[in-house]
């Protein structure tokens, strides 16, 4: 072998080796990356790729050498000493090494490149950004983020690493070094850091504008929410947070910078008065700015979606006035119902059946129920159409429908032979038909006979009544819960009774009974229909998603009842659609889903860069869609301004979880909030915050306030009787007037103090509003709105004249629940009890710059303000200013316990009776009852 490492190094066998080993002469070269093998006069050359191109395997005294070893062209040669068999071995390791490091170091040097030019993007983007002075928002994160070099991070960082290739790259190592944590760094937070210092710059470049926009300077939380300018911003706005200020302000902003035109910005509102206060706003704030002529649309969702659909289609089509009144949709579609009970007697049938028997809905087996009344133990007791009081809702259904058909039954009449003893009390069979002889026993039993977990030995009982009727040779049907929840029992009933000679008369119009429970009305129904088709279209449901939604619901819903509204629903809509059409309209619904539509497949080119959106968490699905269609091109900012706490318009279509669960509607969002209210003072703050946030899915938030507290913030009073509640308010409003008169009060804003009185209904307008007006009218400006309607408005007193809760009736929070059949075609809301009913106590308590005071009824006191007293928020006293203590019925759970006189003398009772029948134990009484030898001498 040479020694020279400029020539090429050589090896052959020695004369020895070739003598033992039989060798023939051979010569190996190593030339550059390539061994050469002379062989029998030939030339065989080899590149040097891999550490498998030779073997070199030592012997006693020689090694044989093997070339591409395995393969179909190896070749082999021996008689090469041993020595030099370790120099050759140690050349090929050198030159592998060599190309391993070259190898490696050009593997670094790749990767390098393609993250050099990823970083040189995205270094070109942030300088741009700084001389232009933007925010860098989702969209060109993501873009970069997409575009982020996949590259082999574990391999590129460990031959980077080796001592060797970092001596190769010599100084180029620093740098390859700063760009891999570059590429390996999460950016997320650097892009935060990055727009906080965009920001930080913008509150003080842009001042001027941020405190001369609104006629007193903004806070910091609304001038950043006015230069955020990420895509998707979503502003949860605490009550009497300026929230229309910083739409305003954010459009001026815009404008001012030069982001986008002013014919390029809309701020949309609900309704047409909302609309038309955004749109004196913005022209007073750029008046105030001198931006005169850059006035932005203002408009509503309705009149835009007209708009896109009459570019869309050449033709702006109408909304009939029938259907945008409520009043008016559901006379329509009594209309139609009338005409399809003329085409279809079966469509009759199911009308009338559901309306008289299956007004109500079924709680899943097993569960409370929710009852008129209750006996003395505390069990829900249901009253019927003809006036009975029973123990279950599928008794109660039976009943219903053993009326409308003009079956003459007994309920719970005593079994015929007397069975009372020791472990039983006199059997009661739940119905006895008399004109038949038949009794009828209705079990709570499953598919399998099996009863609900919680009834111990019920599955005996059903064998003990069973044997019963056998041995006393006494007819017996049954019925169980599940013929009623799929609807079997009716059709079982009606043969077991016809078989037998009754003769089953059905009649919605017959003569309901004083006390007993009404039917649902046929406007009722109407309207649940017509709620029914808002949340259906606003959901972009058709039948077959509906009834696929129906089937997907638990096991203890009652979809026999589902399933035959369903069957009403369908035909009604196909005539609803139709009307729609012979007027050449759309209803709202179809509207916004329609221009949607428009908008997602091109037909239809929205000219706006900043959509904002005013009162979002009233938004529907159908408005939703919308704006996420008009913002669906790159490049476009969409600016939801909402309070989630304030979310009460569900009725209506709206879905909360546009707002709870804005990043899943548009994709990505930056949420911001606004904390700080100019309106309630902290204290109202303190307890309204934590009454609404009870529900965990309220979006969190701190809510602060520098307003001064004047008196009380929360005052409750209570009367004895409804009657006295006009009197009590008269009194307060009375005092509140000689207070302002002294001096004790102080003055509003306007001159003179503001009183709201907000009712839960209309129908708690007080009557005798207009002679306090009269009154006091010189020092006191009244009003009444009901709660829904007094969003955005604000006094500084407000009173809550009726803060009851009742049995039946008016109540807050209202009895009166959602049907459990549009949730086939509502959004899923929140499971919170009374959820939607808090966040409107919570609009009530929170529309005050002073005071919230509430009056209520001795036994009837509402359960929110119940909740208030039990977090020490508050304290019922009498109009003296006497704290009031009740005992809650514990059987009832609404009423109080009452002291009342009777024939015996006073007695204490449920303030419910006779609704509820719970009396304490006679060792509860008073000590002064009247003796009856006393009562006797009267007589």
């Amino acid at each position: 072998m040479t020694s020279s490492k400029s020539q090429s190094q050589a090896w052959k066998p020695s004369k020895w080796g070739q003598i033992f080993t039989g060798s023939p002469e051979w010569r190996l070269q190593l030339e550059g990356e390539d061994f050469v093998l002379v062989l029998n006069g030939e030339d065989h050359r080899t590149p040097i790729r891999d550490d498998a191109v030779m073997r070199v395997q030592p012997g006693l005294f020689w090694a044989d050498v093997a070339l591409s070893p395995g393969s179909d062209h190896e070749l082999k040669v021996d008689g090469l000493p041993n020595a030099q068999a370790v120099a050759l071995q140690a050349a090929l390791d050198s030159v592998l090494s060599e190309q391993r490091l070259r190898r490696d170091t050009d593997f670094v040097l790749k990767g390098y490149a393609t993250i050099q030019d990823w970083l040189r993007q995205i270094t070109g983007i942030l300088q741009q950004a700084e001389i232009d002075r933007r925010w860098i928002p989702y969209e060109t994160q993501s873009s970069l983020l997409a575009a982020w070099p996949a590259l082999d991070g574990e391999t590129l960082e460990a031959r980077f690493q080796q001592a060797a290739v970092k001596d190769r790259l010599g100084k180029k190592g620093q740098n390859i070094e700063t760009a891999l944590r570059l590429w390996k760094c999460r950016w997320q937070p650097d892009w935060v850091q990055i727009n906080e210092k965009h920001t930080l710059r913008e509150l003080s470049a842009c001042k001027v504008l941020l405190d001369s926009v609104e006629s007193r300077p903004l806070t910091e939380e609304q001038a950043r929410a006015v230069i955020c300018f990420d895509n998707r911003v979503q502003v949860v706005a605490s009550a009497g947070s300026g929230k229309t200020s910083i739409m305003v302000a954010k459009a001026a902003y815009a404008i001012h910078r030069g982001f986008m035109a002013p014919q390029n910005i809309v701020l949309m509102a609900f309704n047409k008065k909302a609309a038309e206060e955004l749109k004196d706003r913005a022209i007073r704030s750029f008046e105030r700015l001198g931006m005169d002529g850059n006035g932005v649309e203002a408009t509503t969702f309705h009149a835009l979606g007209l708009g896109i659909i009459g570019k869309a289609t050449g033709k702006k089509p109408d909304v009939p006035a029938w259907a945008t009144d409520t009043g008016a949709s559901c006379e329509k579609i009594l209309e139609i119902v009338d005409r399809l009970k003329d085409q279809s007697d079966e469509f009759r049938t199911r009308w009338d059946m559901f309306r008289m028997v299956f007004g109500r809905d079924l709680s899943p087996p097993g569960q409370p129920v929710e009852g008129d009344a209750w006996d003395r133990m505390g069990t829900a007791l249901i009253k019927t159409l003809d006036g009975q009081r029973v123990r279950s809702q599928e008794e109660a259904i039976i009943c219903n429908w053993l009326f409308y058909n003009g079956v003459h039954y007994e309920y719970e009449r005593p079994y015929e032979t007397d069975t009372a003893d020791v472990t039983h009390r006199q059997y009661k069979p739940d119905f006895y038909y008399p004109d038949i002889q038949l009794y009828h026993e209705h079990f709570a039993l499953d598919a399998e006979g099996k009863a609900p977990p919680q009834f111990k030995d019920y599955v005996e009982g059903v064998k003990w009544k069973r044997q019963l009727h056998h041995d006393m040779g006494t007819a017996l049907i049954e019925t169980t819960s599940h013929q009623v929840r799929n609807g079997g029992v009716f059709e079982h009933l009606a043969h077991e009774l016809t078989s037998r000679g009754v003769k089953l008369d059905p009649n919605p119009n017959r003569p309901i009974p004083q006390g007993a429970i009404r039917p649902m009305e046929a406007m009722e129904l109407a309207y649940l229909v017509r709620s029914f088709i808002s949340h259906a279209k606003s959901n972009c449901l058709n039948s077959t998603d509906l009834r696929r939604r129906l089937d997907a619901m638990p096991e203890g819903s009652f979809k026999y009842r589902h399933r035959m509204f369903l069957d009403l629903f369908e035909p009604i809509i196909a005539n609803w659609d139709r009307a729609l059409a012979e007027d050449g309209g759309v209803d709202f619904e179809d509207m916004l889903n329609m221009a949607a539509e428009h908008v997602e497949q091109g037909r239809c080119q929205v000219p706006y860069d900043l959509v904002m959106a005013d009162e979002f968490q009233d938004a529907s699905r159908a408005r939703a869609r919308l704006c996420h269609a008009m913002v669906q091109k790159p490049g476009r900012h969409f600016f939801a301004v909402g309070d989630d706490w304030q979310s009460i318009n569900r009725f209506a279509g709206a879905d909360v979880s546009v707002m709870t669960d804005f990043e899943r509607w548009f994709d990505h969002g930056q949420l911001l909030k606004l904390e700080q209210t100019f309106r309630c003072p902290q204290a109202l703050c303190d307890v309204s915050s934590h009454f609404v946030t009870k529900n965990p899915t309220q979006i969190r938030k701190r809510v602060h306030s520098d307003t001064p507290a004047v008196g009380p913030v929360l005052q409750a009073f209570e009367v004895s009787k409804e009657r006295e509640l006009e009197r009590a308010v008269g009194e307060f409003l009375a005092s509140l007037y000689q207070g302002i008169c002294a001096g004790h009060i102080p003055l509003g804003r306007h001159g003179n103090v503001s009183v709201f009185f907000l009712g839960r209904y209309r129908a708690d307008k007080p009557e005798h509003l207009r002679r306090w007006k009269s009154q006091y009218g010189s020092k006191i400006e009244l009003s009444f709105v009901t709660i829904h309607s007094s969003k955005g408005s604000e006094a500084d007193y407000v009173i809550l004249p009726s803060m009851i809760s009742r049995l039946r009736g008016l109540s807050f929070p209202s009895t009166r629940t959602d049907d459990p059949v549009l949730q086939m075609a509502m959004p899923s809301g929140d499971n919170f009890p009374q959820g939607e009913e808090r966040r409107l106590f919570y609009v009530a308590l929170t529309r005050a710059r002073r005071s919230v005071i509430m009056f209520t009824v001795k036994g009837e006191r509402s359960t929110f303000l119940d909740e208030l007293v039990a977090d020490k928020a508050v304290t019922v006293t009498n109009l003296h200013g006497e704290k009031i203590e009740e005992q809650r019925c514990p059987a009832c759970k609404r009423g109080v316990i009452v002291t009342r006189t009777g024939p015996f003398g006073e007695f204490q009772s449920c303030s419910n009776y006779p609704a509820c029948e719970y009396k304490p134990s006679s060792k509860d009484y008073p000590k002064n009852r009247k003796k009856l030898s006393e009562i006797l001498s009267h007589l």
